[in-house]
């Protein structure tokens, strides 16, 4: 009989079972997952590390994939809206059913191992993928690399979008240490695709380690921008004409272009064409980066919350936003790097909104207050009692013209999309 009957049930026991919400290692998940897989098939793999822009490369990925017709898996985390958007098969969300079923065949298999509500969920994005014939899996690390459960399969291309200062309570302090642990996911003779033209001497060092075959941005592959297209090339294949990717930012390129790289590095296994390519650029989706709303103040919305992130948030608005008034509405976690975000931005926002989250993670009100007082950041509201409250005084005094910046935290983010869309 199965503990739970519904899929809120079963994620409020996980978040409880584990002493540590995040225990990096892979030895309890893996003895767990080896029980799980016996005789099961290996599907092709594409692991993506970094500290951001992973979520983009799954889009772009996912929606190539799609456009060529084969049948592709897709876990990401953290959800926006929904538990079930981690888990996507061919593009959809798996229902709650075929989730509660996976966490059933692991609470049985899992005796007394004691697994994180994070590991629970990649084991039961792997079940359910190992069950749906699939042509490819694409899967997004979430923390780290090297100990994050997403590590105990071995991925045939292995991605790493950007490093950047990021958890370091859990991967170090300095961006060699981060870097050992992002590239954690490379594999011997395996493509092990760096999409950053800066490459850490950690993710070196770890690729002849492990012997893998590197491929960074700049050396092995190329990138050239025009007004209304741009181009790709590698060593074996020159791509024209392709249409802009339709997530926006600079940073975008450097993405679709360690995306292409990926790709072609499985051409021999997964054959793609070049109109499957275009398609894909022009139709994955990402909620939450740069989510344009149209309206009457507009509304962008940003998962951005690390000084890297924020760096390319303010590109974006220099870009499209630099005559607008920009009313922002803020959240961040208290382990982030609050002050360099507040530092970054501030010539950019003529007012804060500081919303408060019920994330036991979030900054709290006095702790964002006290940041804004020390660099002498006058213009910020507080004390309101919701995220929607914090939303309706920053609409409440901007103009038609103006735009309302929500970013910060994916749960600030997440929060608006429920309550406003």
């Amino acid at each position: 009989m199965a503990r739970f009957e519904s899929l809120a049930a079963w994620l409020n026991w996980q978040e409880q079972l584990h002493p540590r919400p995040i225990d990096l290692g892979l030895e309890r998940v893996a003895k767990v997952y080896h029980q799980l897989n016996q005789g099961r098939r290996k599907i092709p793999t594409i692991t993506v590390a970094g500290t951001n822009g992973k979520g983009s490369c799954i889009a772009y990925l996912e929606a190539i994939y799609l456009a060529q017709g084969y049948r592709v898996g897709a876990f990401t985390s953290p959800h926006i809206l929904r538990y079930n958007e981690r888990i996507r098969i061919n593009g959809q969300p798996v229902d709650d059913d075929t989730i509660c079923q996976s966490f059933e065949r692991i609470d049985d298999l899992r005796g007394e191992t004691s697994l994180s509500y994070f590991e629970f969920g990649t084991l039961a994005g792997l079940d359910i993928f190992a069950e749906a014939d699939l042509d490819i899996q694409l899967l997004e690390v979430g923390l780290g690399g090297r100990l994050d459960a997403v590590n105990i399969i071995d991925a045939d291309v292995s991605l790493v979008t950007t490093i950047a200062i990021d958890h370091v309570e859990w991967l170090g302090h300095t961006l060699e240490a981060i870097a050992k642990e992002k590239a954690g996911i490379f594999r011997s003779g395996k493509p092990a695709i760096v999409g950053d033209q800066i490459t850490q001497t950690g993710l070196i060092q770890v690729a002849e380690e492990k012997n893998a075959n590197l491929l960074q941005l700049g050396k092995a592959y190329l990138y050239t921008k025009h007004s209304e297209h741009w181009e790709w090339r590698n060593e074996t294949s020159h791509l024209s004409d392709l249409p802009l990717p339709i997530l926006k930012g600079e940073h975008q390129f450097r993405n679709a272009a360690a995306v292409l790289m990926a790709v072609s590095e499985l051409q021999s296994v997964l054959p793609v064409s070049l109109q499957s390519i275009a398609q894909g650029l022009q139709n994955a989706q990402l909620k939450g980066r740069f989510q344009f709303i149209s309206g009457s103040p507009s509304v962008l919305l940003d998962v951005g919350h690390n000084p890297q992130a924020i760096q390319t948030l303010i590109e974006h608005l220099q870009e499209n936003f630099s005559t607008v008034k920009i009313h922002a509405v803020f959240a961040m976690m208290k382990d982030k790097d609050i002050a360099t975000v507040i530092t970054m931005i501030k010539p950019y926002v003529a007012d804060w909104y500081l919303a408060p989250l019920t994330n036991p993670r979030a900054a709290s009100q006095e702790l964002l207050i006290n940041y804004f007082q020390q660099q002498d950041i006058t213009n910020v509201f507080s004390g309101y009692s919701d995220c929607a409250a914090a939303f309706k005084a920053a609409q409440n005094k901007a103009q038609a013209g103006d735009l309302i910046l929500v970013f910060g935290s994916f749960f600030l983010v997440s929060e608006y999309l429920a309550k406003f869309t």
